[in-house]
């Protein structure tokens, strides 16, 4: 188990907690005036710190938006622009420096921000860490879990609330997204739909084929919608990270009556566009009954608990519409 130790130049106050547990977190020594911070991350690796990190590199789309929604406007992030389509629940601003493609960053770009922290997830590749690790301390978080869901994306927020100094604001936002799951579900019994069956993918068009990826139980959008009240109607299985599965315009075949719920954004809706002439596609239920929802843009299905509110609140005004 390796330890990085980086001393810190920034001064904080209170004792590092455990929120949602991420390994082992605590008080180590340091300079006068100073926390330190011990992490023991979704490796197994601990991460040292002198004291809370600042300046912060985020490498994946969810660890950047946690990192906003915290409070801690990252230095640099992977894929600016694709954050920019995709997540619109925390918005970055002009001063962060994007440092190449998710799952193949710049090394240089990072190590020329001379970043306190590093946070990625578990997706990208250990030879990429490693150079990392040369130069300043990675946390790495397991990017979702289907056996656990949404209790993965809690865990994950925690973990960098704690690298930051800002687990009360943690505490604040769990809180905030328990009571968007009591407010939704309330609202989806309100209207008498409870119970009432869904189908939930996105979908891309490769050499003109139609690809469509449903979001099997154990995704973290499953997961929630279930919790609203409704129930998945998909029966096919998902992968162990994300839970997410595979099948084309026959395979909804299977779908009997559902709400026919799906995520997209500007110029790539294949549902409306490649399929709007489709027999296939026109025949299901779910489009001869017009119980086909198109989500509101701009949520990030893999996000944290700020692009699951928006998801929420998006489905409960798509059903109730």
């Amino acid at each position: 188990m390796r330890t990085h130790n980086i001393a810190l130049s920034i001064a904080a106050a209170g004792v590092a907690l455990l929120l949602g547990g991420c390994g082992t977190i605590g008080n180590v020594g340091s300079a006068a005036g100073e926390t330190a911070i011990t992490i023991v991350d979704d490796r197994g690796e601990t991460i040292s710190l002198a004291a809370p990190a600042e300046k912060v590199v985020a490498l994946e789309w969810n660890t950047a938006e946690n990192l906003v929604a915290l409070g801690v406007m990252p230095v640099g992030v992977a894929d600016v622009d694709g954050y920019g389509t995709w997540v619109k629940a925390e918005r970055l601003d002009d001063s962060v420096t994007d440092v190449g493609k998710r799952g193949e960053p710049s090394i240089d770009s990072i190590a020329g921000l001379a970043p306190d922290l590093v946070v990625t997830t578990t997706d990208l590749p250990q030879s990429a860490i490693a150079q990392i690790e040369v130069f300043a301390p990675v946390l790495v978080v397991r990017g979702a879990d289907a056996s656990n869901a949404i209790g993965q994306m809690e865990k994950n927020l925690n973990a960098i609330a704690t690298a930051t100094g800002t687990e009360t604001k943690a505490v604040a936002l769990l809180d905030r997204f328990g009571a968007k799951i009591t407010e939704g579900k309330a609202a989806i019994d309100a209207a008498g739909l409870a119970g009432r069956a869904f189908f939930i993918s996105d979908a891309w068009v490769s050499n003109g084929q139609v690809s469509i990826r449903p979001y099997a139980r154990g995704s973290l959008l499953s997961d929630i919608t279930e919790r609203l009240g409704l129930k998945n109607a998909w029966t096919g299985e998902g992968d162990k990270d994300y839970g997410l599965g595979s099948t084309d315009v026959e395979g909804l075949t299977v779908l009997g009556d559902v709400d026919f719920l799906y995520v997209a954004t500007e110029g790539m809706d294949p549902y409306r566009n490649e399929l709007a002439g489709n027999a296939v596609w026109t025949s299901l239920p779910a489009v001869q009954a017009g119980k086909v929802h198109r989500l509101a843009d701009g949520i990030w299905m893999f996000g944290g608990p700020s692009s699951m509110n928006g998801y929420i609140d998006a489905v409960v005004a798509a059903l109730s519409a």
